[in-house]
């Protein structure tokens, strides 16, 4: 939330206050425009962290859709296992880049090629626990009996799948955060006019041999415990 409120002020330079190390006057220092470091961070997080909860819940309802349907349906396996195993044989980061290029870069080619490059896994863990579901004596005699299908869904397996579900979306949020700003670092991603963390760093690359540690230090710092935090609360 803060991030979000600090977006004007990432954005401001102020030229008689360039380059100052991290001190009273700023936590984490300014940059090259005078721009106040601590502020761009925590509008850099904000924003990676909003790209993030959406490109994972975008990612594990495909994945939650797919994964049901493909139990469900030989068809539907035989297409899901096919595209499976396209998308796991593509290295993780070009895939997302490739789909971002495609998607026009930006916001919007930032969360297309997150949210879907981050299914699969997820999508495979969902249709073995519906195979295994399906077996389960209450859900054949609701079948011999005519329950739709839809109601079987609804009723019966969602509510199983529910815990699975939710654990792979908290494991999805740290990944997206750190492809968003990796694709965004390689400039794949999200355009440098915004305070992005993958557009803080690698502006922050040119400054460094200047002994200006600090541009990509404590915001990489900060990407690092956003996402080691995210990550031991799926793991919790």
């Amino acid at each position: 939330v803060s991030g979000a409120l600090l977006t004007d002020r990432a954005t401001a330079a102020d030229f008689s206050r360039t380059n100052l190390a991290p001190g009273p006057d700023g936590l984490f220092g300014t940059d090259w425009l005078g721009r106040d470091m601590l502020s761009r961070t925590l509008a850099g997080l904000s924003l990676s962290i909003r790209i993030g909860a959406l490109t994972a819940c975008v990612s594990a309802v495909i994945a939650l859709a797919l994964g049901v349907a493909a139990a469900l349906s030989r068809w539907a396996d035989a297409v899901l296992s096919w595209l499976i195993d396209l998308f796991l044989g593509i290295p993780h980061i070009l895939l997302v880049m490739l789909i971002s290029l495609a998607c026009g870069r930006g916001f919007l080619g930032v969360v297309a090629g997150v949210s879907l490059s981050h299914w699969p896994s997820l999508a495979r863990l969902v249709r073995e626990e519906v195979l295994q579901l399906r077996q389960a004596p209450y859900l054949l005699a609701a079948e011999k009996l005519g329950v739709p299908r839809g109601q079987l869904v609804r009723r019966h397996l969602l509510p199983h799948l529910l815990p699975q579900f939710l654990t792979g979306l908290i494991l999805q949020f740290p990944h997206a955060i750190l492809h968003e700003a990796s694709v965004t670092f390689l400039g794949f991603g999200l355009s440098p006019e915004q305070p992005a963390i993958g557009v803080i760093l690698s502006e922050s690359m040119r400054y460094l041999t200047t002994g200006k540690w600090w541009l990509a230090m404590l915001p990489g710092l900060m990407l690092v415990l956003t996402v080691v935090l995210f990550d031991v609360a799926g793991n919790s």
